[in-house]
């Protein structure tokens, strides 16, 4: 029967759109989704195919752009200590009907406060009934800092933090942050089918969810009754997960998608030379990097980790994986992020010095996992490739690495367990402040979720809690690149390159915007 209403969808959506009344838009992603209820994951697979399509925040980023706007809050007060925010909410936003879900109401405070509630205390009913984690929340703090969340009346909330945090706004509008119907989630606490809000979703935002087959498509339809009306320009959108970037590339020129993730830089200029399609690119806000886990010996010892990274040819690996499309990486956030510090450079390539490092650190015949992404993302294009030059280099210094690789989201799952030695990952930035690089990926709150490394210093992070307690921006600054020489000194991360981001879609998409965080949105996207 689920079969049957699979193709049932797909014919009539093939034969709306050949009879020219309705327009499906085709995306080629690049992996599955790790479920559909964004505050318990972190992967920009993730949030592509659930913050972005299935959901909206109190606030969001401009399409296409860093700046705060209006979403389900319609505007918002901060007192003058920063220690409250007060949010006036939209009126008439309806919740998503769906065939397992009829609404009552239309959004309202109880769905803000039941969203926080829920990531922050492990004491909330449904997150007894339903034992997950929040990784952004916790790693940024949040969990420690929001005092309460209190409903004023139905179109009024407030939020009250121990401690001022000055990117609270931009945290807040991150994808993790995505707003679910409390009415909904009583409902399935009445069912005893808890679980069910991370397989079927019910949201706000610009599309419905309707369908997912595991690792090979996800259906939606539009929202007819979205709020910003001028948002829906489509009838539904379909995620064709295609894992292999080539076949992302041939899928786009063969007309099988609209639009592709991620494409390899070795089918940008066969891709750029097709008269059917269009290129948009710009310069990434990301960063893709080898992290060590210092909580297993011998990585636990500095040297050993400036050994490591000293024998690793990077300019050699620019040349090969990202092929011209990249620049390497001395910090962990990128050179358009304010409080970028210009005066840290990275050791030279060196593996006869690398080699004696080793020696005196009393290491010898070591054996080590080398954990190889399985998926494109736009921080690192070919993680194989790159996982196999790091390889080689570490040979040269009589180091073995052992490549290891999983499905994308229980590579990301097993990772954040600490279970590999060293693992190949990136980031690309969420929301433009420092705190989202330096924080949410070092500090000591992300270790377990976000922090592969597991590294937790001291006076780094004593410099970065500091730094979001301070609304001055030099006075951040400082602080935050003092921690960037901490790091930089400790090598928690080989910090390999940021890349340049190109989206390939056929010339009859109109309107599609590249985000600065790598999101693929397709909200106020149109099909000629």
């Amino acid at each position: 029967m689920k079969r049957l209403t699979v193709l049932s969808f797909a014919l009539a959506a093939t034969f709306a759109a050949t009879a020219g009344q309705a327009a499906v838009l085709k995306y080629c992603s690049e992996g599955s989704p790790e479920g559909f209820d964004p505050g318990q994951f972190t992967s920009g697979t993730t949030m592509d195919a659930t913050a972005q399509a299935i959901y909206n925040r109190l606030v969001q980023f401009e399409r296409g752009g860093t700046k705060v706007v209006p979403a389900l809050a319609e505007s918002w007060t901060i007192s003058p200590d920063g220690l409250q925010y007060t949010f006036k909410l939209r009126r008439g936003v309806k919740v998503h009907t769906t065939e397992y879900f009829k609404p009552t109401r239309d959004f309202n405070a109880d769905d803000i406060v039941f969203t926080y509630e829920r990531m922050i205390s492990k004491e909330h009913p449904f997150r007894k009934a339903y034992p997950t984690e929040f990784p952004y929340a916790t790693d940024m703090g949040l969990d420690e800092n929001i005092a309460k969340v209190e409903k004023l009346d139905d179109l009024t909330v407030k939020f009250t933090l121990k401690k001022v945090d000055a990117p609270f706004l931009q945290n807040i509008a991150m994808d993790f942050a995505s707003v679910l119907s409390a009415e909904y989630a009583n409902q399935l606490l009445k069912e005893g089918k808890p679980t069910q809000i991370n397989t079927l979703p019910i949201g706000t935002g610009p599309f419905v969810f309707k369908s997912y087959q595991k690792d090979a498509v996800i259906r939606y339809t539009a929202n007819k009754q979205y709020w910003n009306k001028a948002d829906i320009k489509l009838d539904g959108l379909i995620f064709a997960i295609t894992t292999d970037g080539a076949v992302r590339a041939q899928k786009l020129k063969a007309g099988e998608c609209d639009l592709m993730a991620h494409p390899k830089p070795a089918d940008l200029a066969g891709l750029k030379a097709d008269p059917k399609l269009k290129m948009m690119n710009q310069a990434g806000f990301n960063v893709g990097y080898l992290g060590y886990n210092v909580e297993h010996k011998p990585l636990d010892n500095v040297a050993v980790r400036r050994a490591l990274d000293m024998a690793i040819n990077k300019k050699a690996i620019i040349d090969a994986v990202y092929q011209g499309a990249g620049q390497v990486a001395s910090n962990p956030m990128p050179p358009t992020q304010w409080s970028y510090n210009k005066n840290l450079k990275d050791a030279a390539y060196n593996p006869e010095m690398a080699k004696a490092m080793l020696a005196k650190a009393g290491v010898k015949d070591l054996s080590i996992t080398l954990w190889a992404m399985p998926v494109q993302r736009p921080y690192n294009p070919n993680g194989k490739l790159m996982a196999e030059m790091i390889q080689a280099d570490w040979a040269k210094i009589g180091v073995k690495g052992v490549i290891t690789s999983y499905e994308w989201g229980e590579y990301l799952k097993r990772a954040k367990n600490g279970e590999h030695d060293t693992v190949l990952v990136g980031w690309t930035g969420d929301n433009g402040d420092p705190d989202n690089w330096l924080g949410t990926l070092l500090s000591c709150d992300a270790v377990g979720g976000n922090n592969y490394s597991r590294w937790c210093n001291k006076e780094f992070n004593d410099a970065v809690v500091k730094a979001k307690q301070v609304n001055d921006q030099k006075e951040r600054t400082k602080l935050y690149e003092k921690a960037q020489e901490i790091f930089k000194r400790e090598v928690p991360w080989t910090t390999v390159a940021h890349s340049t981001v190109y989206v390939p879609m056929n010339k009859k998409v109109e309107g599609f915007k590249v985000s600065p965080f790598g999101n693929f949105a397709f909200y106020g996207v149109s099909i000629k």
